[in-house]
């Protein structure tokens, strides 16, 4: 079997590298020819444990390959990004561009797949695109949508382990999908249909934001009334029946911050909820901010200096190099943007090098700085003991004080 996986980014990549190493002949398509070049000498152009050692075996073995164009596969799967246009209205143009790379290859059997997050109805919008160019192959190819469910840091084990939804447009789409993923899936795999799934991957992060924002918006309470949130949300867990997560600068990434729009910009009169969680996610960075910038005139006033201030971490979650949507890198611009000549430092040791910031390596702005902004919680900042001697914006949990 070969399978074409149109992208190789954050999931694209190591899906195509599972398939492989599971024995299916793969070819990764990707339009930057630095991520082609890179995979095809076994490198990564991601942070993600344990995939450069999987990666390096698979192209040594000769299962996976990359390329800047399509070959013909037995399997087509759409791995692209979904971006917004307007007023975060969601643009399937990339996964359009995609699917009309391959129609030309497409032959009788084939399977085409979309993993890509998708608005509801995407799936059929492509298969109607395919049969309009190609009327020939209608009720002879397979065509299903199968999102992923995977945690940055942990996607290895996900990938195969984790349950998965098989949304067919036919029953036969379905378990032709399913004979696809169960060869490297070893979780259980959910047969539905096309549009159910795609809700479903909107659904399991719109709930997940909804959360978030209920512990966002008790820290702004908190702060307000004198009271450690950390704390508070610790005894409250204590109830057998409730379960707040943990509040940070934000909601970020290309889930979790995303697919909630993908909801409100189909059905904005019915998603009220969803819309305000949004909201307020959106906002915590924004308070982080206003947070910092009131520190800084704080010390000035008070030393009759300007502040070196540490901005620590600009991922969207701990321990990965993934910056997109990232609440943290939004908290650090506008900071920057609103200094007034104090010298700000920032920090992402998941990072070599950024075209908009210098980074400073935590331990010096750790050292050098008078106030210090924990914006993202990874394992190196944890290591660093609380200092009296400076002023420290805690937003994502570091000392819990």
């Amino acid at each position: 079997m070969k399978a074409c996986f149109m992208g190789l980014g954050y999931i694209g990549l190591p899906t195509a590298i599972i398939a492989a190493e599971h024995g299916i002949e793969v070819i990764g398509v990707d339009i930057n020819p630095q991520v082609v070049d890179m995979t095809n000498q076994g490198l990564i152009h991601i942070v993600e444990p344990g995939l450069q050692e999987l990666c390096g075996k698979v192209v040594t073995s000769g299962h996976l390959k990359a390329s800047v164009k399509p070959e013909t596969s037995d399997v087509y799967l759409v791995v692209v990004p979904t971006p917004f246009k307007g007023n975060h209205e969601p643009d399937i143009a990339y996964g359009e561009t995609a699917t009309r790379s391959v129609i030309p290859l497409l032959k009788e059997n084939d399977l085409f797949i979309i993993e890509s997050t998708s608005p509801v109805g995407t799936t059929d919008k492509m298969t109607d695109l395919i049969f309009s160019l190609r009327p020939e192959l209608k009720g002879k190819i397979y065509i299903a949508y199968c999102p992923e469910r995977v945690l940055p840091g942990n996607v290895i084990y996900e990938l195969v382990h984790n349950d998965r939804v098989i949304g067919g447009i036919n029953p036969e789409s379905t378990e032709k999908a399913i004979g696809f993923y169960s060869r490297f899936v070893k979780g259980t795999l959910h047969k539905t249909n096309a549009k159910t799934a795609e809700m479903c991957k909107l659904t399991e992060n719109s709930s997940r934001d909804v959360q978030i924002a209920f512990a966002n918006e008790l820290s702004l309470i908190c702060d307000k009334a004198g009271i450690n949130v950390w704390e508070l949300i610790e005894l409250a867990n204590k109830h057998p029946r409730v379960h707040i997560l943990q509040p940070g600068s934000g909601v970020g990434g290309h889930c979790i911050a995303v697919d909630p729009y993908f909801i409100t910009a189909e059905f904005p009169y019915e998603s009220q909820l969803i819309a305000k969680a949004r909201e307020i996610n959106n906002y915590k960075a924004f308070w982080c901010a206003e947070k910092v910038e009131n520190a800084m005139l704080k010390f000035e006033l008070e030393h009759n200096r300007k502040p070196v201030v540490a901005m620590m971490g600009l991922a969207f979650k701990p321990d990965i190099d993934d910056l997109r949507e990232s609440p943290a890198k939004y908290i650090t611009t506008k900071v920057m943007q609103s200094r007034n000549n104090a010298d700000i430092l920032v920090v992402e040791p998941n990072v070599r090098e950024h075209k908009i910031f210098k980074l400073t390596n935590y331990k010096e702005a750790y050292e050098k700085a008078d106030i210090i902004v924990f914006l993202v919680a990874h394992k190196e900042f944890k290591e660093l003991p609380r200092k009296e001697n400076k002023v420290i914006l805690d937003f994502c949990g570091i000392y819990k004080k």
